[in-house]
Formats: C-alpha cells, structure tokens, sequence
C-alpha cells in the first residue's frame, strides 16, 4: 500500500491501513483540511468535484462530496470528466476551488485527489503546505444539519468545453473538415471515451475508429500513453489506414500521436508541433520543464521568439509561463498548456490546435514529424542510500562541470552545446533520476553513462 501526501494532492493505493493507503479515513481527512483552507483562503463555500472513470472513482467520490458538504460547502459535481474541464469550470463556477478525482497515468489501484485553487489552476507550494498543515493538525469543525452544503449535479461542461474549444481564434474547423480525417484512438476505458469522440465529431472528423472508449475503469494495459502500451493503437491506425491516431491518458490532460505507418510521433514532440502551430500564427514566448526536449527551443529560436525553461512540475511551468508572459507551453509527456484557452495542461485543446496544424501543413503526419529536429531522450537513475546527502552529491558534480552552462532551479542540468543532462533527486525514493538528450539514442546515453561514471567517482571518494 503507498499513500503520497504531496503540495499538489494526495494519491495513493486504494486499501489497506489508514496512513499507508488512500482510505476512506485518509480521503476524508485531506477533503476536510482543503475543504476548510478553500473557506480560509477565500472565503467562498462552493468546490467542483470531477472524476475520471476509474474503477474507485464512485467510492472516492461519494466521500469527498459527502464530506464537503459536512463542512458547509455547496458542491457542482460533474461526474465523468477530465481534468482540463474541471479546471475550466471552477472559474465558470466562481467556485474557491476543485478537486479532480484521478491518478492520472498511474495504474488502476491508484487514485488521487488533485487540488485546484479558485482560479482553476494547481494550489502552489505555499497553499499545499497549508493544507497538509490543517490535515496534520485536525483542527476540522463540521456543520449543524440546517448548515451542510448543497449538491448539484451538472453534466453540461463536456458541451462547454467543447464550446470553448471551438472559439479559439487558432481552432480552424472548416480547416478540419475539408481534410477528411481518418483518426483512430484509445481513451483507455476512461473519461476521454466520452469526451475525445465528441469533441472530434464537432471539429468535423467524420470517421473514428474508438479503441477502448467504454468508461468503465477497466484499463486495457497500462495508462501511461508510452509507446510500449499503445502496440494496439498503432495496430489499429495501419488496419484501417487512419490518417493518425490519437490516445489519451484517464485524466485527458496528456496526449500523444501515432503516424499513418504505426510509427510513434513522439509525446516530447506533442508540445513542439503544437507550439510550431502557434508560434506560425502568434509571435511570443514558450516554456517547457527542464527535463523536457531541446526541439521546442530550437523551434521557438528560429522563429525568433524566447525559450525558457522551468523546474519539472506543470504549477512551476504555469508560474514561468506568466512571468515570461509564454503564449505556449507544457511538458514534454505530452502536456500542452495554452494560455488562450487556461492555464492546465488540455489534451482536448491539444487535439484540436493539432488537428488544424496538419490541415495547413496538408501532408502525412510522418512527414510534419520529420520537419522537426531529431532528438532522443534517455532516461536513467542511480540508487542511493536513504542517509545520502544528495545535495552535496549534486553540489560536488556541478563543480566539475562550473564551465559548462548548467541550472540549478530543479536538481541540476548540464548543457552541452546541443545535448544535455538533468539530474533531479526523487521526492518519494533515495534516488537520482538522470534524463540526457542528444541527437541520437547512443550519444544520448553515452552521456547519461558518463555522468553516471562521474557519480559514483564521487561516492567512492
């Protein structure tokens, strides 16, 4: 059992004992301590509660209302949904906040809850830690019978998300249309079963071919949208000569693309061909996480626009986002965050800005894949022991490295004129993970292994 208490949620294994699984002990706890810093921090009495499809989802679901509302908070519960619509909605709400029920890309005996602030976004470092505080303490004070929150139930927003989408100014429908689309995809049996076919049908994608688009929670392989685990997908686009195809993960805030051959676009390259699109049409700046490809970059630069980079984590690349005022941005796993649309990573908005770019580019999406400088990515970790000062580890591999350019905002990240490496110690395990990139998968490695040479040089010093 593995209960992660977290300043953006608190996730966890369904099971087991209170404290070391996500419980219903556990669920109720956290709810109260974000229920009562949503009425501390603003003052409002309303949260918006979405779900994903997963098999715990009515469970959790039921608790996290029913426990809301004991602390006099009206609730809009959504049901089905993703995480970039609830974030949409708690704004269109004027709710204090939002809790989104989902693990995200992890296995089905995991849940979460996801917290959000009154604007829609994730709660920053110093909100989580207040939350995490209120829950340690138990301080919880619930309502007299005549005091308890109300509950509503709307399953509107899947059309106003949609609505919302198909306003944006770079969104060209009739531009979709008139290419006649042929798109297969996997919605993994989770919310994006309903909201990804919908959504292309009002784009004008008249034929989808739906690979596990039954939103029962019952994963058909592992929901992380990794090449390994979309073997069927890519099977799929060949057999019924899709022009791509398209997965999700349960949550639908990531996304990535499979070629008309069954070939891998690529998730690192989901955020740099979005920003191509953007950044064709919208001079400005991007931003993406330091472990994220140099693509984005290089595509940003030629444009002549500004690239910066922020700490992994999508609230630090929200934060970067705002301060360098980025008309684009996300994560390289396949996170695009549009500020036109909101601050939230938005597979659905990330469909639909890609499906307008392949219109204009008006070729195979193999080739609009090979109009972008070719990196690999190699991602490592080394074991350490729990007592190990990982900082001073770092510190000492920074110094042999001080006339290299190189970042300490997250861990540490090296750059080699067109190659790099970034090492980040785990917040969960006595880890490092070590992620280099170059222009080919054995420099990429050859990096990470001489980086890894130099780590344990150090340890045995």
């Amino acid at each position: 059992m593995t209960l992660i208490k977290s300043i953006s949620g608190i996730r966890g294994t369904i099971g087991g004992a209170p404290g070391e699984g996500l419980t219903p002990v556990d669920i109720v706890k956290f709810t109260s301590a974000y229920g009562r810093w949503v009425i501390n921090k603003t003052g409002k009495k309303k949260v918006v509660v979405g779900r994903d499809a997963r098999i715990s989802g009515d469970m959790v679901r039921n608790l996290v209302v029913g426990t809301l509302q004991s602390i006099g908070i009206d609730v809009v519960d959504l049901g089905l949904s993703t995480t970039p619509t609830v974030e949409i909605a708690v704004p269109a709400e004027s709710a204090g906040g939002g809790i989104i029920l989902t693990a995200s890309h992890n296995p089905r005996q995991w849940n979460a809850l996801k917290l959000l602030n009154h604007e829609g976004e994730f709660i920053s470092d110093t909100d989580g830690k207040e939350v995490l505080d209120i829950a340690e303490q138990g301080d919880f004070k619930f309502e007299v019978v005549d005091c308890l929150g109300k509950l509503k139930f709307d399953d509107s927003y899947l059309q106003k998300h949609i609505d919302h989408i198909l306003s944006l100014s770079l969104v060209d429908v009739e531009a979709i249309k008139k290419a006649k689309f042929k798109v297969a995809i996997d919605c993994v049996n989770s919310s994006g079963g309903i909201f990804v076919p919908a959504l292309l049908r009002a784009l004008g994608v008249e034929t989808i071919h739906e690979l596990y688009c039954t939103p029962n929670g019952d994963f058909p392989h592992n929901p992380e949208p990794l090449p390994e685990n979309l073997v069927a997908l890519s099977q799929e686009v060949v057999k019924k000569r899709a022009d791509l195809g398209i997965a999700v993960d349960p949550d639908v805030d990531r996304l990535c693309f499979v070629c008309e051959d069954g070939s891998m676009f690529g998730e690192e390259y989901t955020l740099v061909a979005v920003s191509d699109y953007i950044l064709q049409n919208t001079p400005g700046n991007t931003v993406s996480n330091l472990s994220s490809t140099r693509a984005l970059r290089d595509v940003t630069e030629r444009t002549g626009n500004a690239y910066n980079a922020a700490a992994v984590g999508e609230v630090n690349v929200v934060n970067k986002m705002k301060e360098t005022n980025a008309i684009i941005g996300g994560e390289g796993n396949g996170g695009v965050i549009y500020p036109e649309s909101h601050y939230g990573r938005d597979a659905l908005v990330g469909i639909a800005l890609f499906l307008t770019h392949l219109a204009k580019f008006n070729q195979p999406i193999s080739a609009l894949r090979k109009s972008y400088p070719e990196y690999f990515i190699s991602k490592n970790k080394i074991t350490l022991t729990v007592d190990m000062d990982i900082d001073n580890l770092l510190k000492q591999v920074e110094e042999r490295y001080k006339n290299q350019p190189y970042s300490t905002i997250d861990g540490l990240k090296i750059e080699f004129d067109k190659r790099w490496v970034h090492l980040r110690r785990s917040n969960t395990e006595p880890i490092i993970r070590i992620y280099s990139e170059a222009a080919s998968e054995a420099e990429a490695e050859a990096l990470a292994k001489k980086i890894m040479d130099d780590i344990n040089e150090v340890l045995s010093a």
